[in-house]
């Protein structure tokens, strides 16, 4: 469904990312864990355009999409999460969903989203603005949910976000999985939260993925190593 190969990025003359190749099967949550400055956050920029790449290609279904800008790569079935949210914070819960609509060209917004997340069908009016994090984290999945993806990628979900809350996202990220049978890709440093969820998990260290483990045959502490400052 989704295949990232050989791909590199550059901040001008500095690269970041050095050849990273990934293939997600439809149905299945990869973790790409890693300290901060390791390249999580520009592979996720790269993914779904914000950033070039300055080699490689992603697909999705086959189809090259490298070339392609954010809003025809959300268009061919990729949603982006990003780091902090970034929820529209005086729009109200649903007109902040129905924006995910828009590449769609429907209107209706899915019984499923409300289901998935009840405390937004609850604040269906409020301003997104006066959601706690954890609100606004399940509003801004719930918004890239909406544009029907294939490919879901989320960008530290669990930062700012209080412990009851990240377990509900663990919860909802499985329930989505099931669902719709898309791929979804994280980018974590919470390594309880990565194991809670992630069906296979990549260590990313200066911009290269050096470590690869199934969840099934997981070790803990070797992950745990290279998260440490």
């Amino acid at each position: 469904m989704f295949e990232v190969k050989n791909l590199s990025a550059a901040y001008g003359q500095s690269q970041v990312l050095h050849g990273i190749d990934l293939k997600v099967a439809p149905g299945e949550i990869v973790a790409m864990v890693g300290r901060n400055g390791m390249g999580k956050s520009t592979l996720m920029k790269s993914l779904i355009g914000v950033m070039p790449a300055k080699s490689g290609e992603i697909s999705i279904d086959g189809d090259d999409v490298t070339s392609l800008p954010s809003h025809r790569r959300v268009a061919k079935g990729l949603a982006y999460v990003p780091q902090g949210r970034q929820i529209f914070g005086t729009m109200t819960v649903r007109e902040n969903i129905e924006t995910g609509r828009i590449v769609t060209g429907k209107t209706n917004i899915p019984e499923e989203i409300y289901a998935l997340f009840p405390i937004l069908w609850d604040f269906d009016k409020r301003r997104g603005g006066n959601l706690s994090g954890g609100q606004q984290q399940q509003l801004a999945i719930a918004r890239a949910l909406a544009s029907d993806p294939k490919i879901l990628l989320l960008d530290e979900p669990t930062e700012g976000i209080q412990p009851s809350i990240i377990k509900d996202i663990a919860k909802v990220l499985k329930e989505i999985r099931q669902l719709r049978n898309i791929c979804i890709v994280v980018c974590e440093q919470l390594l309880s939260f990565v194991l809670d969820v992630a069906d296979r998990i990549l260590v990313m260290e200066n911009g290269r993925v050096v470590h690869v483990e199934t969840r099934a045959q997981v070790d803990e502490a070797a992950i745990a190593r290279f998260l440490a400052v």
